[in-house]
Formats: C-alpha cells, structure tokens, sequence
C-alpha cells in the first residue's frame, strides 16, 4: 500500500475540502469587513440615487427640496421657466408643440409651486436658479434654448448672472420681470412698492378669490372691451395657482418685483429673444421688455400689438411660430 499522501484518493479530497472551506472563510471576513461593508453603502447610494433619477420625474436639491419636472420629445432641448404662481402646465401648449417639432421639452415645477416640495425658506431668485441649475445639471442638458415667461424670465435672468451660459445657446423671454419691476431711487420709472403690497394684502385676505380676479382681469386682458373672456381658461389659471404654497408664492411676490436683474442681463452673452405685449398689465413693457432690449447684448425684440400678459395662450399659435423659428435659427 503506498504511502505516498499526495496521490492517496482520500487524501487529495481531503484537502480540497479544507482548502475550499479557508477560501470560503476567507471570502466571508472581507465580505464583513469595513471596507467591503462602506463599498455595500456606497454602491446602495448610487442605485436609490440612479432610481430617484429615474423615478416619477423628480429631482431633489440639495437643501433636500423635492422638485417635479416633465421631459417631453427628443431632439434639441427646450427649458421652459413658468411664471408666477403657477407651474410647468403653463407652458403645455409650447411644450406640445416644440416636441411636436423635433424638439426635447423640459420644464420643471419651481419650488413651493405646482407638484414641487413646498419649503418655507429658499423662496427667493438666488435659489430659484440655483435649483433650475440643479435641474439643468442632473439632466445633463447642453446647447440649450432657456425660456423664461414673467418671473421665470427672473429665473433665467438670475440663472445667467450665478451659473453663466456655458449650457445654453440662446435664451427667450417672455412678458419677463427684468430688469426692475418696483421703484427705487436707481428706478424711478418702476411701480411704487405700495402696489406688491396690494397684492401680498389681497393674497392674505383671500388667496383663492385673488387668483381668479388677477385670471379674469389683467391676466389675459380679459378686463378690457371687446375682450373674448375664456372661462375655462380662467379655471385653469386659478388651479394652478392653487397648488402652489401659500407661504411660497406670498414670499415669490417679493422676489418678482424687487430684485435687480441689471447686472444679470449685461452677462448675456447668448442670441436672444424679447418678446412682450404692449398692453401688459402686470409687466409693463416700458419698465420691463424695452429696457431689457437695451442691456441685453445679441438681443431681438418682438414687440405684440395689443397682447396682455399671458400672452403665451391669448396669442399662442404666433407666439409658437415665433419661438420655433428663433431656436431653428
């Protein structure tokens, strides 16, 4: 009988089953070990980070403020910036028609509005582009078409002025606040600060009642003779209003009207697009679209004959023409 261990049969098992449980052992130390279980953390990290990315459109700042957003076609990209109090569905007839066109369409709800968080701090233009450059960034959209219609024309504004335009390559604005609704000493053409106080008032005395006579008076121009009143379009505006935070767009009334855009405009640096009504009640052209013309490089202004404020629906087959022509441009 040999004695030679290495070719004795039971041996030679024996040893592989020793073997092959110190591997196991083995495996099972690392696997407990620090860094493995920092690797396990991480690695859970970025899937629930690549799920919330990929989740039911929503994107969270830093500050952990939940913002909606909607992502519609491909193509070039289009981001739409809304206006006060409303959300992303303001723009569905520009949304609808650019995807339409061989175009991506992103917009997102600004916080405290629409389907977004609704924090009680932050309502204000730094964070407000701030969280639209979040949104720019996560979504990694380049060469970009930035719209911004009344306080999103802000928005836009202060986005330019904080994160510079090394994504965009042409900007629109639309019925846009810059560069200084209220009067100050440097902006003596502007509306008296008594005025944004009527507003704040009439938001705390009855906000759903002030929503709808902005909606069926100055809105739409649905105050003035001969007007075509839409009451369905009416509803809508108040129901977007509606979903909005009651701290967040009282605190929004502030930002719209008395933050300073000059600077911001002089760092334009991209083609772009005025578009305002003259007979805009809530935005005066002369404070409002003709000044910015002038501060801002590279710009075109299309001036509306008679078109109020909301002009994107009241005048919305010219004002899609227009839009599509300026991004194919």
């Amino acid at each position: 009988m040999s004695t030679n261990k290495q070719a004795n049969p039971t041996y030679a098992r024996r040893n592989v089953l020793v073997g092959g449980a110190a591997a196991v052992g083995a495996l099972l130390v690392a696997a407990n070990s620090p860094e493995a279980a920092a690797a396990r953390a991480s690695g859970r990290a970025a899937r629930a980070d690549a799920a919330r990315a990929a989740s039911a459109s929503t994107i969270v700042t830093r500050d952990g403020t939940q913002l909606y957003y909607k992502d519609w076609g491909t193509g070039p990209t289009v981001v739409f910036c809304h206006g006060w109090p409303l959300s992303s569905d303001s723009w569905e007839s520009q949304m609808l028609f650019m995807a339409g066109h061989g175009y991506r369409a992103v917009a997102h709800d600004r916080r405290g509005h629409g389907r977004s968080s609704q924090p009680w701090n932050g309502n204000d233009m730094d964070t407000y582009a701030d969280d639209l450059a979040t949104v720019i960034d996560t979504l990694d959209l380049k060469d970009i078409v930035l719209v911004g219609f009344s306080t999103g024309g802000g928005e836009v504004a202060r986005y330019v002025g904080r994160h510079g335009t090394k994504r965009v390559s042409k900007i629109v604005l639309v019925s846009a606040v810059p560069p200084l609704m209220a009067r100050t000493p440097r902006n003596p053409r502007g509306l008296p600060v008594e005025e944004f106080d009527k507003l704040r008032a009439a938001q705390l005395a009855n906000r759903s009642q002030f929503y709808r006579d902005v909606a069926s008076g100055p809105f739409y121009g649905f105050n003035r003779p001969q007007a075509q009143v839409s009451p369905a379009l009416i509803d809508a505006w108040w129901r977007l209003g509606m979903q909005g935070g009651h701290k967040n767009t009282y605190d929004s009334i502030k930002a719209f009207s008395e933050t300073d855009f000059t600077e911001d405009l002089k760092k334009f640096d991209v083609p772009t697009l005025i578009v305002h009504g003259d007979d805009d009640q809530i935005v005066p052209i002369d404070i409002s679209g003709l000044l910015s013309a002038k501060l801002v490089p590279q710009s075109k202004l299309l001036v509306y004959s008679g078109a109020p404020h909301g002009l994107t629906e009241t005048h919305k087959d010219r004002f899609n023409a227009d839009l599509l022509e300026f991004a194919r441009a």
